[in-house]
């Protein structure tokens, strides 16, 4: 399928990749049908998470794992069940990054991370109760 996003132009994404958001992505409930774009290009440590809703709305991802010392997730029994989660290791866990105009300010969101189960293509936003794990994780940009 040919998708016009206002990032990359006009890109061919297989409806077979789609990752389903059954309840969005807070802010952006309307939003339930994303992409990952670069990702497994280990080029870079940042991919795109691209809405097939809305061609305009785009996230900035990386893997929390990488960018933060010690990180881990704790997931709810409901949110297993909804994502299918049978297999910890069919869980791709990655955190939105915040690109503002001054470099010196990435931040990653380690609080909300997004949970994706990768053979069933099912996704969502969990807010861990970690009260450690910060919201606002300024990269250092040195």
């Amino acid at each position: 399928m040919k998708l016009d996003t206002a990032h990359f132009g006009v890109i061919d994404v297989d409806e077979a990749d789609f990752i389903v958001f059954p309840e969005g992505i807070p802010g952006f409930e309307d939003n339930k049908k994303f992409t990952l774009i670069g990702y497994g290009d280990n080029k870079t440590p940042f991919f795109w998470l691209q809405s097939i809703d809305d061609p305009r709305l785009c996230f900035v991802v990386t893997d929390p794992f990488m960018v933060y010392d010690n990180y881990g997730v704790d997931v709810e029994d409901e949110d297993v069940q909804l994502l299918g989660i049978t297999d910890p290791n069919t869980v791709l866990t990655l955190a939105i990054v915040v690109i503002p105009d001054n470099p010196k300010e990435i931040r990653v969101n380690l609080k909300a991370p997004l949970l994706i189960n990768v053979e069933k293509k099912l996704g969502k936003q969990v807010i861990q109760k970690n009260e450690d794990l910060p919201l606002r994780y300024y990269l250092n940009t040195n």
